[in-house]
């Protein structure tokens, strides 16, 4: 390589160089930034991820505390005075609460909680399914038998997370109704259904039997 080429490269080089120093003075502060949205951006999340963690540390501590009361009416009172770490966790002490208002013979106001956690239209739909049915369970004389069976018949379609227990009730339905053959019927179904779980085929044969039929499987 010649001298007159050296020099041009060195030159050429030199040029680069400044051209790089020249940007990184105009446009380096927007690396920083970049740097610190990120590091900042991590430091946000770790601190959202621990608060989450202590308001559902909290949570669970102001719930058991609640429940380690002696009277269920004491209980009720505690497990109102929570304040829930969202609608999941509205959910969990709804159900809570209407468990305590049945053991405190308190049904109606237990059904009213739970019809009030159904209709949240922000609670996870499984949520909001178990309040339903709990409330079907519970609804007593405050529900005509043709009521109920439109409410279950809507939680007993395939898809549904608590088909096979809505369909349980829809047979004690027709046996309040007088109607033994549709319950044996249905009880049948429930025992060839692939979703039915040990326990309600068992609780279903037993019934068939009681019922004076003959569970198909055996």
């Amino acid at each position: 390589m010649s001298e007159t080429d050296s020099f041009i490269e060195e030159v050429t080089e030199e040029v680069r160089r400044d051209k790089l120093f020249a940007a990184f003075r105009k446009y380096g502060w927007i690396a920083v930034l970049a740097i610190l949205l990120l590091v900042g951006g991590a430091a946000w999340r770790e601190w959202q991820k621990s608060q989450a963690t202590a308001a559902a540390q909290a949570f669970g501590d102001a719930i058991l505390f609640a429940l380690e009361k002696t009277e269920p009416a004491d209980r009720i009172v505690a497990l109102q005075g929570i304040d829930a770490p969202g609608p999941q966790g509205q959910a969990v002490l709804s159900l809570l609460i209407a468990a305590e208002q049945g053991a405190a013979e308190q049904d109606a106001a237990a059904v009213q909680t739970l019809q009030a956690l159904a209709n949240q239209p922000e609670v996870p739909e499984v949520y909001r399914d178990i309040a339903r049915f709990k409330a079907l369970s519970r609804a007593g004389d405050s529900m005509s038998l043709a009521e109920r069976r439109t409410e279950l018949e809507s939680m007993a379609v395939p898809g549904m997370p608590l088909r096979m227990l809505a369909e349980e009730q829809l047979a004690f339905l027709s046996i309040e109704e007088g109607d033994t053959d549709a319950a044996i019927k249905r009880l049948n179904d429930i025992i060839a259904d692939a979703e039915t779980t040990a326990g309600l085929r068992r609780r279903a044969a037993q019934l068939i039997v009681a019922l004076g039929g003959v569970p198909e499987d055996a």
